[in-house]
């Protein structure tokens, strides 16, 4: 075992473990994840999505890769967007999350491929996809450096990449922000997936993960151009947009 560290929340763990642990947590909640998705945001998250299909730039015909793509909220408005001639791959690293999404898709008419595989080691060709998208999954990565570049690799140049994610509230809502999420989301948690346990986690996740500037810096770092973004909800969630140049 490497003698390696990183964080799980705000415990510090060895790195090999924090991929099961993140694994038992939504294994555990996937269940209930949409239902929990639309409570914890007051159905916000909806609207977070819809912005990023809006600035996704996505058309007929383009190619679409959604990683740690959960239930399939972005893959299915994906899906509808590039039509017969396009392509939209959902994936994520846990069985049971793609499990639900794949699901989802088929029932709502859409025959995508899903595969269950690693950011960090994506198996797709350099210069795929038109565009990857990345919504509440990588806060959850253990490097995190590494899976953005590797979401750059499989894009084509002229792609982009979005990364829809927590990021840092608006100071004066902080104290108000933090009693919602440690005391509040537990509770939902309890009460609604009988998991307080893995909603503390993703309230201390979010803690952990980096701010606005930060992860602008990061994907700058990884080789990504014109890397903007937008703060929605008063900073509740950031939409980080960067090019393949």
């Amino acid at each position: 075992m490497s003698d390696k560290t990183t964080h799980f929340g705000f415990q510090t763990v060895a790195e090999e473990q924090k991929e099961k642990k993140v694994a038992e947590v939504f294994s555990s909640v996937a269940h209930k994840y949409d239902i929990m998705n639309d409570l914890m945001s007051f159905g916000l998250h909806r609207l977070w999505k819809a912005f990023t299909i809006q600035v996704s730039g996505v058309r007929e015909g383009d190619r679409v890769l959604d990683v740690a793509g959960g239930t399939a909220d972005l893959s299915l408005a994906f899906a509808r967007k590039v039509g017969r001639s396009g392509q939209v791959w959902l994936t994520d690293i846990n069985h049971a999350m793609l499990a639900r999404g794949r699901d989802r898709m088929i029932d709502h008419g859409f025959a995508m491929p899903a595969a269950q595989c690693n950011a960090e080691k994506l198996p797709f060709p350099d210069d795929w996809f038109d565009c990857v998208t990345v919504a509440f999954g990588l806060r959850n990565m253990t490097h995190k450096d590494v899976a953005i570049a590797e979401m750059r690799r499989v894009l084509r140049p002229g792609g982009r990449l979005l990364v829809l994610e927590f990021s840092r509230v608006w100071k004066p809502l902080a104290p108000i922000y933090d009693l919602y999420s440690f005391k509040l989301l537990p509770w939902m948690g309890k009460q609604v997936a009988n998991d307080a346990e893995s909603y503390r986690y993703l309230a201390e996740s979010i803690r952990m993960h980096p701010g606005q500037e930060e992860l602008k810096a990061m994907m700058e770092q990884a080789g990504l151009a014109r890397v903007d973004y937008f703060n929605l909800s008063a900073g509740v969630v950031a939409l980080h947009r960067g090019y393949k140049i």
